[in-house]
């Protein structure tokens, strides 16, 4: 099959090494990661990438993304079928099945994920709770950034609900795929742990849902849309649905 993959760029390294062992052709078309955090806007921008993408000979367009704060609902397949994940959000992709996500949030659902690829990516520009941000040597310089952007009051706001969020969180954890040297994005992880007071913990990423999704092995773990039909919360373990 010819194979159109649709996905943030914080999936780069794993889309990319799933896609050199495809049977298919694959392209990859990368969006820039943080716009979940405007769900209308991630949503008009992957519908648009799906619509541009419909006609040019694909046998199937897939979507490298989970629910994402429900950025995803509402996107519709148009010529060719629609393909992905039945995931909240990447951290699934990352570890590899809702199951074990599901372990995860029940052991300590208080935790707070860190991914080489979120690190290496974040240019400061993202408004939202970017992962290592915010820790004590650079509280002053983040603030400050507030200030030129929002003022005064709304600075002082945001850092007092970042604090406020912060305290909700017990773990820092690592997730590394080996796929290249992680040891600085550990290292900052351990640093933020340790600075915070919360436990450290190193997760082995698992490739199998990125891969499968790749292969075209679309089986329960997948929500897979004809031509018409849009995604939908399912509010249940699926967690997707069509409409």
């Amino acid at each position: 099959m010819k194979l159109k993959v649709i996905g943030c760029e914080v999936l780069a390294r794993l889309l990319y090494h799933c896609a050199s062992q495809s049977p298919h052709t694959i392209d990859i078309e990368l969006l820039r990661y943080g716009q979940h955090q405007q769900p209308s806007n991630l949503r008009m921008a992957l519908q648009a990438a799906i619509d541009a993408s419909a006609s040019q000979g694909y046998h199937a367009i897939l979507l490298a993304y989970g629910l994402c704060g429900k950025s995803t609902e509402g996107l519709t397949a148009r010529a060719v079928p629609l393909v992905i994940p039945r995931a909240h959000d990447c951290i699934t992709l990352f570890l590899g099945s809702r199951q074990r996500y599901n372990e995860q949030f029940t052991q300590v659902p208080g935790t707070y994920w860190y991914v080489q690829d979120y690190l290496e990516r974040d240019d400061g520009s993202e408004t939202g709770l970017a992962i290592g941000a915010n820790t004590s040597a650079d509280a002053e310089a983040l603030r400050a950034s507030y200030v030129e952007k929002y003022g005064e009051d709304n600075a002082n706001y945001l850092m007092e609900v970042m604090g406020a969020w912060q305290a909700h969180y017990q773990r820092a954890a690592f997730i590394d795929l080996g796929l290249a040297d992680a040891s600085a994005t550990q290292a900052q992880a351990q640093f933020d742990a340790a600075q915070r007071g919360w436990a450290f913990e190193r997760l082995a990423g698992e490739m199998a849902l990125i891969q499968r999704l790749l292969n075209g092995q679309w089986d329960q773990d997948y929500l897979v849309l004809q031509p018409g039909q849009s995604i939908a919360m399912s509010y249940d373990e699926s967690i997707l649905t069509c409409r």
